[in-house]
């Protein structure tokens, strides 16, 4: 069955031709039942294997939360990539594809008693933290580990801000190493985030300054820091351009040349920047409606079975099949399944009317999609499908 899209040419500056057209090749030849997200594995290799190319003495861990699927984490796990992970949940996964220890981190600051347990059985050895509470959880369950603080650092610039719920200021992250050394922790070094979709290349520059200050002040107390994490961040192409991976990592390598010494480990921690531009979300129109002066669009994936992002204020890039008019466009309110009034994703979108059963594309939407969707109001979670190269 051949399926008639409209594409355009803006929608290969949001996502690879090459992936378009993987897409489009495999929506012809199998059977369609949506929903369901599509992963270019060719994207995926090139994405994970462009991280960290610009940054000396780095190390890549991909953040499992962006996309937990197990055959996606059995790809990058052929390409003996590290893994950032938060939970038992996570680890349990991990080590059912034989991930050894030395490539798994965790970097959330207030951790799970079982999970800890669980990481001290099976010798993960990093960890962050952000309070005192935190470092004699650590000791009690993880004695001796390695610990890096989370230091809280601006989140200007970025579409989905992570600077309240964890962080905290030089004095007190200072004080926080002093005492997980005084406490028989292994104090290696400094974590920040700059906010997840960040498309300020200047608040690495802000985040280095400060991680820079407390280095120092760690040195003057005793404390030779080794490791510097700079968390993920690294934005992709939703709607429009966004600063390269290049560009960002070409800065931080050359602040970090400056600023630290020349042998600092240096740990990336990217999720969204790998996974996201690599899949297209593939739902079916179930509905259109007129209410008042407004155009309504309803798609069998929403909010709460897979575009919970939207709700912070990520938007996306749509792909129609079929349609009425090759020129004339509406500006369509699009909203999910369910019965939620919640459950709408997206306003003043324009695009060519369909009818009722093709189906619609959405761009970019490999991270944070799956990895939120819950089968609210009985609506499925999309199956996660890979495309081999």
């Amino acid at each position: 069955m051949l399926r008639k899209f409209k594409v355009e040419k803006f929608h290969a500056d949001i996502i690879p031709e090459s992936t378009l057209l993987r897409v489009l090749k495999h929506l012809d030849k199998k059977h369609i039942e949506t929903p369901f997200l599509l992963v270019d594995c060719e994207k995926v290799r090139e994405k994970a294997f462009m991280i960290g190319r610009y940054i000396k003495n780095s190390k890549m861990f991909y953040a499992v939360k962006a996309n937990p699927d197990i055959e996606i984490l059995r790809f990058l796990n052929k390409l003996r990539l590290g893994f950032e992970i938060s939970s038992e949940g996570e680890l349990e996964i991990l080590l059912s594809l034989k991930v050894e220890p030395e490539r798994i981190i965790s970097s959330n600051p207030v951790k799970s008693l079982k999970f800890l347990k669980m990481a001290a059985s099976c010798n993960v050895n990093y960890f962050s933290f952000d309070s005192e509470e935190e470092v004699e959880k650590m000791v009690k369950y993880v004695p001796g580990c390695n610990v890096y603080v989370r230091l809280s650092v601006p989140n200007e610039g970025s579409e989905w801000p992570l600077s309240r719920k964890f962080g905290v200021e030089l004095d007190e992250a200072l004080t926080l190493l002093c005492y997980a050394k005084k406490r028989k922790l292994n104090p290696v070094g400094i974590t920040f985030h700059v906010g997840s979709q960040c498309t300020n290349v200047y608040s690495w520059n802000i985040a280095l300054d400060k991680a820079k200050a407390l280095w120092d002040m760690a040195d003057k107390n005793g404390i030779k820091l080794t490791l510097l994490n700079i968390g993920g961040g690294y934005p992709i192409k939703y709607t429009k351009n966004v600063v390269s991976i290049e560009a960002i990592e070409k800065n931080v390598n050359s602040l970090i040349y400056k600023r630290f010494p020349k042998d600092t480990e240096i740990h990336i921690e990217p999720g969204r920047a790998v996974i996201g531009d690599a899949g297209v979300l593939v739902g079916t129109v179930i509905g259109k409606a007129k209410r008042g002066d407004e155009d309504w669009l309803y798609i069998d994936v929403g909010v709460f079975n897979g575009l919970m992002e939207s709700v912070g204020g990520i938007k996306y890039t749509y792909i129609v099949e079929g349609y009425k008019n090759t020129k004339y466009k509406k500006m369509w309110t699009i909203a999910g399944p369910s019965c939620d009034s919640f459950d709408i994703i997206d306003n003043n979108v324009a695009l060519q009317e369909p009818e009722i059963g093709n189906l619609i594309l959405i761009l970019s939407s490999g991270a944070y999609t799956i990895s939120y969707a819950s089968e609210f109001n009985g609506f499925s979670i999309p199956k996660t499908i890979l495309i081999p190269n």
